[in-house]
């Protein structure tokens, strides 16, 4: 963890380009939908790019550029791109991490559950994150320290006691075999008669146990851009984030986020019949 005497003290101004760069993405998402074209497909049939993927990541690229040209960018789509080498994305304080487009494949079906996310990463620490959801025009923000809102407007997560309450839980798949692993997690929470739900969108699932929508959510095999911004917005909230074994970060291999009150109870049943 970075000792929070070297963390910035005025989060603001990186809030503010945060939120330009989702929200200049989300306008780039409503000005193609119904009409983006696939351009490939990344690692299966399923799992999709579209023209939209690459033009809103130079949008969000441009937007951090104007302002903090200095600043390292991960992206789903360019990778580092041409912002900064290998070398100086490792060497630089601050990085911001991003999805231009997440929920690519509900995208280019016109199923409108997608979102753009994009943090800022201080030495590897979330401090600022940013998700805009555009067909809904809602705006999730957090600062480290400073709170998650929804809109302008504080948000918390829920006060479901346990899984049997019952708990409204979310997950994802990934587009390969490993998914298989998560369908043992599936039986045991719908064998308890806990709703699950499989929305598309990592960072949208992150918000939606920040606001109370929902309690939890866990997924396997996410990448860092798509959790960056969503779990630091989840934690503002009151909620917890760890991976499997009970480790507090988001980007491990599999990631279990919550209202906290449900934690130790999802994480039992994810471990359960693990080796």
């Amino acid at each position: 963890m970075t000792p929070a005497s070297s963390i910035p003290t005025d989060l603001a101004p990186f809030l503010a380009v945060a939120v330009a760069a989702a929200r200049a993405a989300g306008a780039v998402h409503l000005a193609h939908l119904g009409t983006a074209r696939v351009v490939h497909t990344k690692t299966t049939y399923a799992d999709l790019v579209t023209e939209v993927d690459g033009e809103a990541e130079r949008v969000i690229r441009a937007v951090i550029a104007e302002t903090y040209p200095d600043h390292a960018v991960l992206g789903e789509e360019e990778g580092l791109g041409d912002v900064v080498t290998e070398s100086a994305l490792h060497e630089s304080d601050f990085r911001w991490v991003v999805d231009p487009l997440d929920g690519t494949v509900n995208y280019a079906h016109g199923y409108p559950v997608f979102c753009s996310s994009v943090a800022l990463e201080w030495r590897g620490e979330a401090i600022v994150g940013a998700v805009f959801d555009p067909t809904r025009e809602e705006l999730f923000t957090a600062t480290l320290g400073g709170g998650a809102f929804l809109n302008g407007q504080a948000v918390a997560v829920s006060a479901t006691p346990t899984l049997t309450t019952p708990a409204l839980v979310a997950t994802g798949f990934p587009y390969d075999n490993s998914g298989e692993r998560n369908l043992a997690v599936v039986a045991r929470l719908l064998r308890l008669g806990v709703p699950v739900r499989r929305p598309g969108a990592a960072a949208l699932d992150l918000c939606n146990v920040a606001c109370g929508r929902m309690d939890a959510y866990w997924e396997i095999g996410v990448k860092r851009w798509d959790v960056a911004a969503g779990s630091l917005i989840l934690q503002e909230a009151g909620g917890q984030v760890s991976d499997a074994a009970a480790v507090p970060t988001p980007h491990g291999e599999m990631i279990v986020a919550t209202n906290r009150l449900l934690h130790a109870e999802l994480l039992a049943l994810v471990q359960e019949g693990s080796v």
